[in-house]
């Protein structure tokens, strides 16, 4: 759209998905949030663990392309995910004999390196397509066909969104993924989508903000980030001497509810924010992508080190940056490898967990209702992936982006 000179258009439609979306899945938490937490209180080791499981596996079957791919992804996140302290015994593992890898990486600098960095590394390669600022930019604002267009997707991208946001494992990070497929797959002009189509633009970005607004679900009710930012709250809350889990709605009313309604500040600051500066945003094409890059590293590499304040987090970023360029270049995607180092420790620390609470038998995943329904429902998800038709979908689709 931006090359189409509709760049204040598109903004203003990401700007409403985005407030629409957030606003529905704001009133989603509220609703069911409180009630979620008396289930969450019947969850053991193995209900957690058969949980994750599930995220993981539907982490696999809305990535797209190959599903032998999205499964590797996510056995490296979990490899990686393994680096540092075994939680019981207290012993480094797999640190290679650097001190600053006792702890464990840094998964900021991980999702910075294989997003940030890499995707940087792919817009210099093609720096000579980045043709946006050809066409003089005006209607900065939906046209009546706009809205006509933008509305279903919005609906849709907001009940994806909103769905995939509790799984725990990212479903927020893959919602607008599986949002654009959706679209994709259902529009009577698929050849339009990455040359300027509203629906490719309305239906992700309502996807993302539903799946981040309802990704507090499983964060305040099961003590589970489902994705990389979650995480960090998590760390804040315990700095706090908040523990996240299904007692935070009761014992700390105050906190949770005000969650809520900062969710909701936040959407109408967007709009109040977006719509009347979108001329200045769209200002920002104009800067030649040279001058912009070396900007955005350097607030990246300030945003990492602020974290921890240890530069060994800087290099990891440059590593792991050129682990996603090659990962791109080899058609990878990222985000299952975010999830499995995301919950890679927790699945260890619950399955290892189970294990000793039930002497060593494996049987206890199978035994617990709750657990074997997860788990079932995991493995139907991975049949109805494998299946040929569904294999030779992907990789159609995959392709033709």
């Amino acid at each position: 759209m931006a090359r189409k000179g509709r760049a204040g258009a598109a903004l203003a439609i990401a700007a409403i998905g985005s407030f629409f979306a957030g606003t529905v899945s704001t009133i989603l938490v509220a609703v069911f949030a409180p009630p979620l937490t008396a289930i969450a209180l019947q969850f053991g080791s193995a209900e957690y663990f058969s949980l994750m499981i599930v995220g993981l596996i539907s982490s696999i079957a809305l990535a797209h392309g190959s599903v032998v791919k999205a499964l590797g992804m996510v056995v490296l996140g979990l490899l990686l995910g393994l680096v540092g302290t075994d939680i019981y015994t207290g012993t480094p593992r797999f640190n290679l004999g650097i001190l600053e890898l006792s702890d464990g990486l840094n998964f900021v600098a991980l999702a910075v390196g294989v997003f940030g960095i890499a995707e940087i590394l792919r817009n210099l390669e093609n720096e000579h397509d980045r043709d946006v600022t050809i066409k003089k930019v005006s209607n900065l604002l939906p046209t009546r066909q706009d809205w006509k267009e933008m509305t279903a997707p919005i609906l849709r991208g907001t009940a994806i969104g909103s769905a995939l946001g509790i799984l725990p494992g990212g479903g927020a990070i893959l919602a607008s993924f599986a949002s654009y497929t959706v679209e994709k797959r259902i529009s009577n002009t698929p050849g339009e989508f990455g040359k300027g189509a509203v629906a490719g633009v309305a239906g992700p970005e309502s996807a993302n903000n539903a799946g981040a607004q309802t990704s507090f679900i499983p964060m305040l009710t099961l003590g589970i980030p489902a994705n990389p930012v979650m995480a960090l709250m998590i760390g804040a809350m315990i700095v706090q001497g908040i523990v996240p889990g299904p007692n935070v709605a009761t014992e700390q009313p105050a906190l949770f509810w005000g969650i809520i309604a900062s969710m909701w500040i936040g959407n109408l600051m967007l709009i109040l924010l977006n719509l009347p500066l979108i001329g200045l945003w769209v200002k920002l094409l104009t800067i030649p992508y040279y001058m912009l890059f070396p900007a955005i590293i350097a607030f990246c590499s300030i945003g990492v080190y602020s974290v921890n304040s240890n530069v060994f987090d800087l290099y990891a970023v440059a590593f792991f940056g050129l682990i996603g360029y090659g990962l791109a270049k080899l058609r990878c995607e990222p985000a299952p490898l975010l999830l499995g180092f995301v919950l890679g420790p927790l699945l260890e620390e619950h399955l290892r967990r189970a294990m000793i609470m039930s002497r060593g038998d494996p049987m206890t995943f199978l035994n617990r209702p709750i657990s074997l329904v997860l788990l079932l429902l995991a493995a139907a998800v991975l049949v109805v992936v494998l299946l040929p038709s569904i294999r030779k979908k992907r990789d159609e689709v995959f392709v033709e982006e």
